[in-house]
């Protein structure tokens, strides 16, 4: 059973952000067995800016990290502010071993007041994720307040279908993952040692 978790960085209750979390779960759940984690951000602001302060990540804070490094895939929603991703949803990310996303497939969304932030995705998201070394689906969703408060989200819809459609197809084609790698640490005197051993006559 594959592990897909759903970061959210909304700040309400109940928020757009998580509305559209949901939404994209959903449409991977509809498409593939997973299961789902979800992990609000809102709920660990404090603990993120202590880990900035102190170095040290809290119980809550490091159990959030642990599930993040062994999912199989996420999806990370957040909202805009100013044209690019919220402090909180940038700060999360900043938290981690710059190793814990590599080749991980993750699906980027973000929500807004006016469909102008949109690209926020694009020169944003997308860049973040990609230093990171993920791999980010195509398709990004972005969903502003007309999306919402329109008679019919055919539009929307059939982005967050895709999108997952990605997602899921990224996810089946990599093994599940599982329990981190044990590193063998070579003590430093052993290894100077082995250098200054003396090659075999032959």
């Amino acid at each position: 059973m594959r592990t897909l978790v759903v970061v959210s960085a909304g700040l309400t209750v109940p928020s757009a952000t998580r509305l559209l979390a949901d939404r994209l779960a959903a449409a991977v759940s509809g498409q593939t067995e997973v299961t789902v984690e979800v992990v609000e951000l809102r709920d660990l602001a404090g603990d993120i800016a202590n880990n900035f302060v102190t170095g040290f990540a809290s119980p809550r804070l490091a159990d959030a990290l642990e599930t993040v490094t062994r999912a199989d895939a996420l999806i990370a929603v957040t909202p805009i502010f100013t044209a690019s991703y919220s402090g909180l949803f940038k700060s999360f990310f900043d938290v981690p071993d710059q190793e814990a996303l590599i080749g991980k497939p993750v699906l980027i969304a973000a929500t807004g007041g006016t469909a102008r932030h949109s690209l926020a995705l694009e020169h944003a998201l997308r860049p973040m994720f990609t230093y990171l070394r993920a791999v980010v689906v195509p398709t990004a969703v972005y969903a502003a307040s007309q999306d919402w408060a329109s008679a019919g989200d055919d539009d929307l819809a059939h982005r967050i279908a895709r999108a997952a459609g990605e997602l899921t197809e990224l996810m089946e084609g990599r093994p599940p993952a599982g329990p981190a790698a044990t590193e063998t640490v070579i003590p430093f005197e052993q290894q100077l040692a082995a250098l200054r051993r003396p090659p075999k006559e032959s």
